[in-house]
C-alpha cells in the first residue's frame, strides 16, 4: 500500500484531531513480526527477508519524533462579494515530524463544490486558493479539511473537519437603458422634467414680468420687441421614487414537474422564476439610482424584509443584501402584501411576479388606484416544459398559459403595462417611455 492510499484510508477514518496509528502501522507490525517469527521457526530465509522492509519501516516510525497539534487556518473571506473569481489564502502550521499534509481544496471549474484531496508536504508554506462562483446568493466556498501524516504514513494527526468559509455573492447587475418615470416626481432636485417651474435648462415658457420674479431671467430680446418686460420660466428638475416589489412566494423553474420540489443548497433555482425577479430588481434599482432617484423594495410574501427608499451607492449596496435575504426567506404565503405606507404618492411601482394567481394581481390594480404608475414584470420562464410522465402534462400547461394570460389582461384592462423581462431591459425602458407620455395609452 502506497502513502497515498495509507493517507486516504486515514483520511476517510474520522479519528479527530490527535495523533494516531493508522491501520498500515498495525498491519507492518504484526505482518513483519509474523515473517520474522515464522521465518526463524521454519528456517525460511525469504519469509524473514519478506517481513524485515514492514518490521524496520513500523520501527522507524516508532523512533520518529512528532508531537504538538499542526494546525490549518484560512483567511477570512470578506462577508459580501460581486460573481467572479476571489483569491484566500490558507496557512501550514505544521508540527514537529510531519512531512504530508492531506487538504481539501476547491478544484478550479467545480463552484460550489468543497473539491478533492489534495497531497502536499506539510512544509509548503501559504497555499494560494482561486474561488470562483457565478451564482448569486449563500455558499460555503471553502471547507479546509486536513490531515497531517509523519514518516511513510503510519501516524496521523486528524483527520480534522475545516470550519466552513463563505461569502454573500451579491446579485449581478445588467446595464440596462434608462426609462422615463414619472411627471409627478416627489422631490426638487433630480434628473426628471416636472410641470413646475424650476431652475432646469430646459425651457417651459416666456411670460409676462411679475413681482417676484430674479431679474436674470428677463429675456431682453423679447422684451425689447414688447412694452412689458418678459421673463424666461424653465421646468424645475425632481427625483422619483420607484418601489420594487418583488413577489417571494413562487420559485418555478422551467421544469413543471419540478414546481413541487426544493432545490437544496441553492438560494433560488437557477433560470426560475425568483432567480430572474431578482436579477432584474437588482439591475433596475442600479439604474435608477445611478440617474438620482430614490428605490425602495417591498417583499410581497413578507413585508417586513422591505427596504426603505434611499439613494445613493450604499442604498445600492443595501438593496442587493437584501434581496438575498429574501430570496433565502423565500416561501409561499397566502396573500401578498403591499401597504399603503410603502408606496410614496406618485411614485413608480415595478411588480415582479409570475402572476400565476389572483392576490397579486389585485395588489397591482390596488397600487394604480392609488395615483402612482405601476409597471407589471412577467418573469415566468418562456421556454416552460410539460410534465412528461403524467398524460395530462401538456394540456396541464396550455392551462396554466392561459390563465396567466387572462390575469395580465386584466392587468392591461387596468391600465398597467405589462412587459415581460428580458436581459437587456429593453422591452421594460420602452414601456416606461410611452407609459409616461400624457394622453397616450398603456399597451403591451
Amino acid at each position: 500500500m502506497s502513502r497515498a492510499d495509507r493517507i486516504r484510508e486515514a483520511f476517510t477514518g474520522g479519528r479527530g484531531p490527535r495523533w494516531r496509528a493508522t491501520d498500515a502501522y498495525a498491519r507492518a507490525v504484526l505482518l513483519g513480526v509474523g515473517l520474522v517469527v515464522l521465518g526463524a521457526l521454519l528456517h525460511k530465509v525469504e519469509l524473514v527477508l519478506f517481513g524485515a522492509p514492514f518490521l524496520i519501516s513500523a520501527l522507524f516510525a516508532l523512533s520518529t519524533r512528532v508531537g504538538g497539534d499542526p494546525s490549518v487556518s484560512v483567511r477570512p473571506l470578506p462577508r459580501t462579494a460581486e460573481p467572479g473569481e476571489a483569491t484566500t489564502g490558507v496557512e501550514v502550521d505544521p508540527a514537529e515530524g510531519t512531512e504530508l499534509l492531506a487538504v481539501r481544496l476547491p478544484a478550479p471549474g467545480t463552484p460550489g463544490e468543497l473539491g478533492p484531496i489534495h497531497l502536499l508536504p506539510s512544509d509548503s508554506g501559504p497555499i494560494v486558493v482561486k474561488l470562483r462562483r457565478e451564482a448569486w446568493g449563500d455558499g460555503v466556498d471553502l471547507r479546509a479539511d486536513h490531515l497531517f501524516a509523519g514518516p511513510d504514513a503510519l501516524l496521523v494527526y486528524g483527520p480534522v473537519v475545516g470550519v466552513e468559509r463563505g461569502r454573500v455573492v451579491l446579485p449581478p447587475v445588467d446595464a440596462l437603458p434608462a426609462g422615463l418615470l414619472p411627471a409627478r416626481a416627489a422631490g426638487l432636485v433630480g434628473v426628471h422634467r416636472t410641470r413646475r417651474p424650476g431652475d432646469s435648462t430646459e425651457l417651459r415658457d416666456i411670460r409676462a414680468f411679475q413681482p417676484g420674479d430674479r431679474l436674470r431671467r428677463i429675456d431682453w430680446r423679447v422684451s425689447l420687441r414688447s412694452p412689458t418686460l418678459h421673463v424666461r420660466e424653465h421646468h424645475a428638475e425632481a427625483d422619483a421614487d420607484v418601489v420594487l416589489a418583488l413577489d417571494t412566494r413562487l420559485d418555478l423553474g422551467r421544469s413543471v414537474a419540478d414546481w413541487s420540489t426544493g432545490h437544496p443548497g441553492r438560494t433560488s433555482r437557477p433560470g426560475g422564476s425568483l432567480d430572474t425577479a431578482v436579477r432584474a430588481a437588482a439591475s433596475l434599482a442600479a439604474g435608477y439610482l445611478h440617474q438620482g432617484d430614490r428605490v425602495a423594495l417591498a417583499d410581497l410574501g413578507r413585508p417586513r424584509l422591505g427596504v426603505r427608499p434611499g439613494a445613493g451607492r450604499r442604498q445600492l449596496l443595501r438593496l442587493r443584501n437584501q434581496l438575498v435575504v429574501c430570496a433565502r426567506s423565500a416561501g409561499w404565503a397566502p396573500r401578498p402584501v403591499l401597504n399603503a405606507h410603502q408606496v410614496p404618492h406618485g411614485s413608480l411601482v415595478v411588480v415582479l411576479s409570475p402572476f400565476l394567481d389572483d392576490h397579486v394581481v389585485q395588489v397591482a390594480v390596488q397600487a394604480a388606484r392609488r395615483g402612482g404608475l405601476v409597471l407589471a414584470v412577467d418573469v415566468l420562464p418562456a421556454d416552460l416544459s410539460p410534465d412528461t410522465e403524467t398524460a395530462w402534462g401538456a394540456g396541464a400547461l396550455r392551462i396554466i398559459r392561459l390563465e396567466q394570460r387572462t390575469r395580465l389582461a386584466a392587468l392591461e384592462q387596468h391600465g398597467i403595462a405589462v412587459v415581460p423581462w428580458d436581459d437587456h431591459g429593453v422591452g421594460v425602458a420602452a414601456t416606461l417611455r410611452r407609459a409616461s407620455r400624457p394622453g397616450r395609452p398603456v399597451v403591451r
